[in-house]
């Protein structure tokens, strides 16, 4: 679409209702990220005079981070082809929800191609909606962390896996994955998300009951979805199951000795959740096209990566692989109820007291679980 179209401010109740697509096609790719954002009954993306969905503070509010983080900590952001406009867009959102600038020149952003250098690859709107995304919810839960975008250059998992290898060079304490594809042939790449004392989120997908890659490998906290909204209780938020979570059993991984549940003889996705309903969706500034950017509101399992990545970098500590939040369950809000599709036992797609498939062990009740 163009930027002719009027820009509109929805309600949150035009938010609970309205359809929305994937923002990456998988025609010609391995790889599709697992960004969905809202679209009109024509399946034209709704562009914003101002944001929709949820902001920085109710974000924090929801999984009570209260620190800001640390600019000692970097997250980087994995993602497919170019955007040239992401530090100017992530200015835009820090500034409209009052973050610090996070820029080039005062040394909080860096933008470089997947080998680390600065030959970046084309424009492609889909992906860079992916970005705006994950830049912008590192932003909402580390807003002082540094941030390093690393931009592959195809959606494929050779591409993807050397810029994971770049960013764990350039000093990531964590990194944030937001897609996904299938588990064949995934073992000659699998060691690029294999980083000993870095955080690697990834998101579980966007299909429901199934299962994706890199979000097995054994070496990554898998991060499930779920539907987030207010209520009037202590905590002040309730979760459910989103229907779109990826969960289940690897065909291909070993289960790491942190994971315990008897359901799946190898790797069982995911570890934990985060917001990915695009229902009770996030406000995100992003592009609309090539020329053009708007506030947009996004859902998927690419909301939660992001998000459990900014709370791995606030808490800034020493981390083993996936295993920390399998030893602080307690710092977790437990999911328990809401479904992925049908499955058995049911429990890999089925919220449940305890470890469940879609959502994992919870989602963040501050960091000290990461």
């Amino acid at each position: 679409m163009t930027d002719s179209r009027p820009t509109t401010t929805m309600t949150q109740d035009e938010i609970r209702v309205a359809p929305h697509i994937r923002t990456c096609s998988s025609s010609s790719d391995e790889v599709r990220c697992h960004a969905h954002v809202l679209v009109d009954a024509f399946d034209e993306i709704i562009p914003n005079a101002t944001p929709a969905g949820l902001g920085p503070t109710q974000l924090r509010d929801a999984y009570k981070i209260t620190s800001s983080g640390s600019s000692a900590i970097t997250i980087a952001i994995v993602d497919a082809l170019g955007y040239p406009n992401a530090e100017s867009d992530l200015a835009t959102y820090r500034a409209q929800f009052g973050l610090p600038a996070c820029t080039t020149a005062n040394g909080c952003f860096r933008k470089v191609d997947q080998n680390g250098g600065t030959s970046f690859p084309a424009l492609d709107v889909g992906w860079a909606q992916e970005t705006a995304l994950d830049l912008d919810m590192a932003s909402a839960i580390c807003p002082s962390c540094n941030l390093l975008l690393v931009e592959g250059n195809s959606a494929t998992f050779s591409s993807l896996a050397t810029a994971e290898n770049t960013a764990a060079r350039l000093g990531a304490h964590v990194i944030s994955n937001s897609y996904g594809g299938g588990e064949s042939g995934s073992t000659s790449v699998e060691s690029a998300y294999n980083h000993a004392g870095i955080a690697i989120t990834v998101s579980s997908g966007d299909s429901g009951f199934g299962v994706e890659f890199p979000a097995s490998s054994p070496h990554v906290t898998a991060v499930g979805g779920t539907t987030l909204t207010a209520a009037s209780n202590a905590r002040g938020w309730t979760e459910t199951v989103w229907s779109g979570a990826g969960s289940g059993c690897s065909t291909t991984y070993a289960k790491p000795s942190w994971q315990t549940d008897t359901g799946c003889s190898r790797r069982t996705v995911a570890d934990v959740a985060a917001i990915a309903d695009p229902n009770t969706g996030v406000a995100v500034f992003a592009p609309t096209s090539a020329t053009a950017s708007a506030w947009l509101v996004f859902g998927g399992t690419s909301v939660a990566a992001p998000i459990v990545a900014g709370v791995y970098a606030v808490n800034g500590g020493t981390v083993n692989f996936g295993s920390n939040p399998y030893a602080s369950t307690t710092a977790l809000f437990d999911v328990t109820s809401g479904s992925n599709g049908r499955c058995s036992p049911s429990y890999l797609c089925t919220g449940a007291a305890g470890y469940d498939g879609p959502t994992g062990l919870g989602t963040p009740n501050g960091s000290a679980a990461f």
